[in-house]
């Protein structure tokens, strides 16, 4: 039986408080006070990771944390340096990780999510070609052996020199968002996620999402180091854990997107204490068990699908119930939020003159509201005129994106 809410559990070292929790926030994400010297690729790494699946919440998330950032800082990090790479890792989901934690991620998560693909796509091509799996292979191999000749390409540009990847397949057919569609992107997105091919430079500038492919070796020489995914999983679950710690064991399972015989095995590989979270068991690792103070004063606007909102499946002890309406989408991405001492507590966007407008949900104080002010006016001038839509808007973004 699980525990009552508000009861302590039996078998934990100590209770971690609301107060605490959010704390650790504050300090371990870098938004109780911004990082000063610290390059994306560590800023990425104390993150775990950054999410990226909307362009700009890459450069947005590390403005808010780190200054001087420019966004080309991060472009040099992505495409010049290749300190960070993008990659399909957990939940099927887009990420910019510091390339040295490219192995992890890869075989923690991006190997299943390839596996996943391949057969859905094998599947779907069945009505095409006699036999799928082979006609596959050879196709990936010639894309493969492009891509190394001509070093990066678009997915239009492959396509043309490639026949076969404009192979269509018939989607939802009879429904009006049906119909026949190329299997460019999947071939690709399937490379990418099986660690043979990278999204490399876009157009459009930073807030492009059009990239150009590039052979893995193009960060990697020898591809992502050999891990067992055991050991991956084991690693990733403690990278969480030292920064979004404590959480319970459906906050790991969720965030990775693993089944839950996974995760207790790789919570099983880590040295771990169980702690009371307000009636809930949740996990620290076994050296960070002593207690972390409240810092000073602060609040942050993060962007679209940030990493810190979107680190736990259990969210109440940082944003209010009533506050969600106003702040996600029908599917659950959560929008631009105006966070206080580690709560959420309103939301922002940015207008079509360039200017961030913002909105409180509740009565921060007079202090606080000016320097949510202060940073909605230093993230306008950070931005220099490009427009940034969140690629999932929510009710609030979007009233407020319209606002005079």
């Amino acid at each position: 039986m699980a525990p009552t809410k508000g009861a302590s559990p039996k078998g934990v070292s100590r209770t971690i408080s609301l107060g605490e929790r959010r704390a650790r926030i504050g300090l371990r994400h870098h938004l109780a006070a911004k990082a000063h010297g610290i390059t994306p690729a560590e800023l990425a790494d104390d993150l775990v990771a950054l999410h990226a699946t909307d362009p700009a919440s890459v450069y947005l998330s590390a403005a808010a944390r780190a200054e001087p950032m420019h966004p080309n800082d991060l472009s040099d990090a992505l495409y010049k340096d290749r300190t960070l790479i993008r990659m399909l890792g957990m939940r099927r989901t887009m990420f910019v990780v510091p390339t040295t934690s490219a192995s992890v991620v890869q075989h923690s998560s991006s190997d299943a999510v390839a596996a996943r693909l391949r057969r859905a796509l094998v599947k779907d091509l069945a009505a095409a070609t006699p036999d799928p799996a082979v006609w596959l292979t050879e196709l990936d191999e010639s894309v493969l052996r492009l891509l190394r000749e001509l070093a990066e390409a678009t997915g239009a540009e492959l396509s043309r020199a490639e026949p076969r990847l404009r192979t269509q397949i018939t989607y939802a057919e009879g429904k009006a968002y049906g119909g026949p569609a190329n299997i460019t992107t999947r071939v690709l997105n399937l490379l990418s996620a099986e660690g043979k091919i990278v999204r490399g430079r876009p157009g459009g500038g930073w807030i492009g999402s059009q990239y150009k492919w590039s052979p893995i070796e193009t960060w990697l020489p020898d591809g992502p180091p050999k891990l067992s995914a055991d050991a991956a999983r084991a690693e990733l679950v403690r990278r969480w854990l030292a920064c979004f710690g404590p959480g319970t064991m459906a906050d790991i399972a969720w965030w990775t997107g693993w089944n839950l015989r996974d995760t207790r095995r790789a919570v099983a590989s880590n040295d771990t204490v169980e702690v009371d979270l307000d009636g809930e068991i949740g996990l620290l690792l076994g050296n960070d068990t002593e207690p972390v103070h409240a810092p000073e004063p602060w609040v942050a606007l993060l962007p679209a699908l940030d990493p810190t909102p979107m680190g736990w499946s259990g969210r109440d002890w940082y944003i209010s119930p009533e506050y969600r309406r106003a702040l996600f989408d029908g599917t659950g991405n959560i929008g631009p939020t105006v966070w206080c001492d580690g709560r959420i507590v309103g939301g922002w966007a940015q207008r079509p003159d360039g200017q961030v407008a913002w909105r409180l949900l509740e009565d921060i104080g007079s202090a606080p509201t000016s320097a949510v002010a202060s940073e909605a006016a230093r993230l306008a001038e950070w931005l220099a005129g490009v427009r940034v839509i969140p690629k999932f808007r929510t009710p609030l973004e979007k009233e407020l994106a319209a606002t005079t």
